[in-house]
């Protein structure tokens, strides 16, 4: 990340707080959201997965649809499934 250990061990110790540059490093090395990483996202979200998420979002509405359906149906059927086992 280009950051010594000194300076990580500030912000471990909440003595300081690293530049947005420096967090968008860490958030990237650790796979995470920089929302995450502050605090600001109760979920983590793998960046597989918000990126999956931001190219459906470009797709036309008709096809996002059919993959909400699809996605849907496969949640249903693993909770169904996990209910049941």
């Amino acid at each position: 990340m280009g950051t010594k250990g000194p300076a990580i061990g500030r912000y471990e110790r909440d003595e300081m707080k690293p530049s947005i540059e420096v967090a968008a490093k860490m958030a990237d090395y650790l796979d995470v959201s920089l929302d995450y990483l502050v605090g600001a996202a109760d979920e983590l979200i793998d960046k597989k997965t918000l990126n999956r998420v931001l190219e459906l979002q470009k797709l036309p509405e008709d096809i996002q649809e059919k993959i909400y359906y699809f996605m849907d149906m496969s949640i249903r059927d693993f909770k169904a499934k996990k209910a049941y086992s």
